[in-house]
């Protein structure tokens, strides 16, 4: 429940009205990101140091039954803002992280451990997909607080709640910068593993694919053990998504399964190269019915070039035709790959555009090594 406050500042208004609607609604998502949508300019930076000066004092002040309540409907808050698509993404996180420090105020471990541990499973989550500050100590502080929150949701009490965090430490590990990127992937496979043992194809389909997924992912980029069998068991992970995460039902998460098993059969070592590389295309291809130029840029222009990586090496079809077709994907690529946007990605794929234009076989030799 929200409680009453005397000022006349209209961020602390707006906050109170959100948290009474919160209250009023039980929680309900639609009615509080109506109330978002009529104030994206209130969550801004301002609105977060807002809520932590207020909450803090009327926390401090509050007897124990309003304190807890009031810290329910902050984390609620801080859950729905966290992950409103619209607006400043950076500053709606960095309201929700402030939500979740605040209300760890009130649920310690001593006295809610359970809320405690669910508030820093939360709050990993924020900075885990934290905009602001830098992304190796945002992964730290998301690393931290998933461990903090698995001293109390061990799988023998709270097994659901459990997988959830170790699937959410397998994200952060997959993409930690701090540490040795072998060891990293190594924590991260066996936490997806653990998390499989709970998440079920049969309990919780959905979120067994998308572990699979990111698991493929893991594999793919391993850098202990044989990478052979590395591959295998990417291709095997993404197979196995696929078999939930359908075009017809999950299109965007088909697409990038998709996407990365086509990644997966272009660095396959075990089988014939020729029919590899067959099937890398046909994977790209399926996935630009979904990864439009209009629809989702980036992602095109990543298939894009991955799919000119694939007709550059291609051993079936005409030489020449396949590498027409690797310039088009390039080109095709650096519609959304500028210098300005994504110099990474930019070079990276003028770097593959020299290579094919070095080795065209139609046109004028010179005008092919000039480009």
């Amino acid at each position: 429940m929200a409680m009453a406050d005397n000022t006349s500042d209209g961020q602390v208004d707006f906050l109170l009205e959100v948290l009474q609607a919160i209250a009023d609604s039980n929680g309900d998502q639609q009615v509080v990101e109506k109330l978002l949508e009529a104030n994206i300019d209130k969550l801004n930076q301002t609105l977060a140091d807002k809520l932590r000066d207020w909450a803090t004092s009327k926390l401090a002040e509050a007897k124990p039954d309003q304190a807890k309540s009031l810290s329910a409907d902050i984390v609620e808050f801080s859950k729905i803002v966290a992950k409103y698509p619209l607006g400043d993404k950076a500053s709606n996180r960095e309201i929700a992280i402030t939500g979740y420090e605040v209300s760890l105020t009130v649920y310690t471990r001593e006295a809610f451990p359970f809320d405690w541990g669910l508030t820093q499973r939360n709050l990993g989550n924020a900075y885990l997909n934290r905009i602001t500050g830098q992304k190796a100590e945002n992964l730290e502080e998301a690393i931290a607080c998933y461990q903090l929150a698995l001293e109390v949701h061990t799988r023998e009490a709270f097994p659901v709640e459990w997988e959830k965090i170790q699937y959410n430490l397998g994200l952060a590990y997959s993409n930690r910068i701090t540490g040795q990127k072998a060891e990293n992937l190594e924590v991260a496979i066996a936490c997806y593993q653990l998390a499989l043992e709970v998440r079920t194809r049969e309990e919780f389909p959905v979120e067994w694919a998308k572990t699979q997924f990111n698991l493929g992912n893991a594999y793919l980029n391993r850098k202990k053990g044989e990478k052979a069998q590395n591959r295998e068991q990417a291709i095997a992970c993404y197979q196995e998504a696929l078999r939930v995460l359908t075009f017809e039902a999950f299109s965007d998460e088909w697409a990038s399964t998709k996407n990365n098993l086509g990644l997966a059969y272009y660095y396959r070592v075990i089988g014939q190269k020729t029919e590899n590389l067959e099937e890398a295309i046909a994977c790209y291809q399926q996935a630009l019915i979904v990864r439009t130029f209009e629809a989702f840029p980036y992602d095109w222009a990543l298939t894009k070039n991955n799919l000119g990586n694939a007709y550059y090496y291609r051993i079936k079809g005409e030489k020449a035709q396949n590498i027409e077709e690797a310039i088009a994907c390039y080109q095709e690529a650096l519609r959304v790959y500028t210098f300005e946007a994504f110099p990474y990605e930019w070079a990276t794929t003028q770097n593959n555009l020299g290579n094919a234009y070095y080795n065209r076989i139609k046109g004028e030799k010179a005008e092919n090594i000039e480009e």
